[in-house]
């Protein structure tokens, strides 16, 4: 593998795009039997067949589509490592790459972001945000993947240094046809009588629904898993099921499906977020800058501390 370069990872990648190696060579400049080539040098390395040659065109084999997937990996990064430094030399003054999970996204965090972004300090300033699972970004954080996390309080975070942020209030989303729809308050136990739609068993909410029910000899009946709050409103929607999610997010679906939210008056129900880091000193001065506006944001609002 020590002589697999990345113009060869380029040229798979642009052959299975094409199914065609004529065309894929037309689209790199390059000629078809070096192509062959290449790919036939990449095979005999990795000591298995990437593709599979038929008189019309290639198809990837199941070896070929791993390596197809890590390649195209390796072309995003090293598309945003030119990217990264390109803007340096255009005069940028610093990136934040910052790993959130899914309820901060939805909530407060893309406004406040916006409002850093929106300073004219820090116009130069770029910023990406990728959504992950609590517990995977804290991971990530550890083995210094990003800079910044945005997370629950609640989560594990050995290893890392925090600084407080928001809050939020989880609800019950329910149509409003739905036996719970007169509720004004519920307590989590009074839905496990009924059917839920939740997030995977990796999502940090759902480990938290199950040691509620289980603090009540229950366990939770899911009728579907989806992979976002979109999808869970639109099973709501249907009144297929009820769905556990933060109040502020269930408000802005309830204007537009007709879903009621109802808040649970469980104490773990209200939810803290931190802001983690390894070390704040050993941020880059963007993400410093990030860290205490998204600190200051929540103490704005009157989130405690």
């Amino acid at each position: 593998m020590k002589n697999v370069d990345l113009k060869t990872l380029q040229l798979l990648v642009a052959v299975c795009d094409h199914g065609n190696i004529k065309r894929a060579a037309a689209q790199e400049h390059i000629e078809p039997s070096a192509i062959s080539k290449r790919i036939a040098q990449l095979e005999e390395a990795l000591g298995t067949p990437l593709l599979v040659r038929e008189r019309r065109g290639v198809t990837p084999t199941p070896a070929g589509l791993t390596v197809l997937e890590h390649a195209r990996t390796m072309m995003f990064t090293m598309d945003r490592l030119e990217n990264d430094v390109a803007s340096f030399s255009a005069g940028a003054k610093g990136h934040v790459l910052m790993l959130a999970s899914a309820s901060a996204i939805a909530e407060s965090l893309l406004d406040d972001v916006a409002a850093f972004m929106r300073e004219p300090a820090h116009r130069n300033i770029k910023v990406d945000i990728e959504e992950r699972y609590s517990r995977d970004l804290v991971r990530e954080l550890r083995a210094g993947v990003g800079s910044v996390g945005v997370c629950w309080l609640s989560a594990d975070l050995q290893g890392l240094k925090h600084r407080p942020y928001r809050g939020d209030q989880l609800a019950v989303a329910v149509h409003a046809d739905h036996p719970l729809a007169n509720c004004r308050t519920l307590r989590f136990d009074q839905t496990l009588d009924h059917e839920h739609v939740g997030l995977p068993p990796s999502a940090a909410v759902h480990a938290m629904l199950h040691r509620a029910a289980a603090r009540v000899d229950r366990t939770v009946a899911y009728r579907v898993i989806v992979s976002n709050f979109d999808a869970a409103f639109r099973v709501v929607a249907a009144n297929l099921a009820l769905s556990v999610v933060p109040a502020e997010v269930g408000s802005s679906y309830a204007r537009l499906h007709g879903i009621k939210v109802i808040p649970l008056t469980d104490a773990w129900a209200r939810r803290r977020f931190a802001v983690c880091f390894r070390d704040f000193d050993s941020l880059q001065p963007a993400a410093q800058k990030m860290v205490e506006h998204l600190e200051a944001r929540a103490a704005a609002e009157g989130e405690p501390s």
